[in-house]
């Protein structure tokens, strides 16, 4: 397989495409009287870019963007109260779909006012506006208790800076900590960083992996031996439970070798939850494999 080598200042990533043509509904928008009275028809056209790959190979709605929901936010807004511009119809119904439908990491709208009163032959008026989604507040937890732990923890962290579309924040301090999960072990180097990320959950999972496989990850005993360990703990406050990825990671709030290098840097941050956001602090004095915690030495490796 080829190795993953992400360049400093590399293009965003190629993303896929939903298209979603011609939503029609009747709005009463402009700044004419008659316009406000009697109304008119007005079309959206949308493309939404984010990945498909993840919904496709597991046929999973949840992975992907419900359109039908998407053009039902078109009609809200040309539906909506009266407004003099189709620039301020277009602004809104945009920021919905990205506040909505996260996995969206960029669209492209176009309004269209067919009837639009102007005194002369024409086919149509539109406005066409891009939109990206602003940067979302992940958390990645990397550990190794294989070859030269803390060369390959460092390649990791240098991989991911300098990888498109992501920024690291901040970096908790390197750990010793001992295996849990039962699995007869060495010791692990742990740590946990925050990252500011255009990628989609979805991305950012790939990249995880990608980082995996530089490290000649292989994975042949559930919670064994690693050269490189990767997990997606948070991305922003989404809540998804899937086979493949779930957010919160799911045993993210009991495991302090996640969580002691997080609260090292970040001690007042929550973690999201089912119910509610639960300080880390709070997660960390009950965590169980909480003694087994250890300040690395410079010079620990395996």
């Amino acid at each position: 397989m080829a190795e993953f080598v992400p360049e400093v200042g590399a293009p965003a990533p190629h993303r896929d495409v939903i298209r979603l043509r011609g939503v029609r509904a009747h709005g009463h928008h402009g700044v004419l009287e008659h316009e406000r009275r009697d109304g008119q028809e007005f079309l959206a056209d949308v493309a939404l870019h984010l990945a498909l790959a993840p919904a496709a190979r597991g046929d999973v709605l949840d992975r992907t963007v419900n359109y039908a929901e998407v053009a039902q936010i078109l009609v809200e807004e040309i539906t909506g109260p009266p407004v003099d511009l189709i620039e301020t119809v277009a602004e809104r119904a945009a920021a919905r779909i990205l506040a909505e439908h996260p996995l969206v990491r960029r669209l492209d709208l176009v309004l269209h006012k067919p009837s639009a009163p102007i005194p002369h032959p024409f086919t149509d008026v539109a406005v066409e506006i891009t939109r990206t989604a602003p940067p979302v507040e992940a958390v990645l937890a990397l550990g190794s208790n294989l070859q030269d732990r803390r060369a390959l923890l460092e390649r990791a962290l240098d991989l991911l800076d300098g990888a498109a579309e992501v920024q690291r924040v901040w970096t908790g301090p390197i750990l010793e900590t001992d295996p849990v999960g039962g699995v007869e072990q060495g010791g692990f180097l742990n740590t946990t960083v925050g990252v500011r990320t255009t990628l989609g959950p979805w991305e950012l999972l790939g990249l995880a992996h990608a980082l995996e496989r530089d490290a000649h990850r292989e994975r042949q005993v559930r919670w064994g031996p690693r050269t490189l360990d990767v997990d997606v703990i948070t991305w922003g406050d989404l809540m998804l439970d899937d086979p493949d990825l779930t957010l919160p990671h799911p045993r993210a709030h009991e495991r302090a070798f996640v969580l002691a290098p997080w609260h090292a840097v970040r001690p007042d941050d929550t973690l999201v939850g089912h119910d509610g956001p639960r300080p880390i602090a709070d997660l960390l004095a009950a965590a169980p494999d909480r003694h087994g915690l250890h300040a690395a030495r410079q010079g620990d490796t395996d």
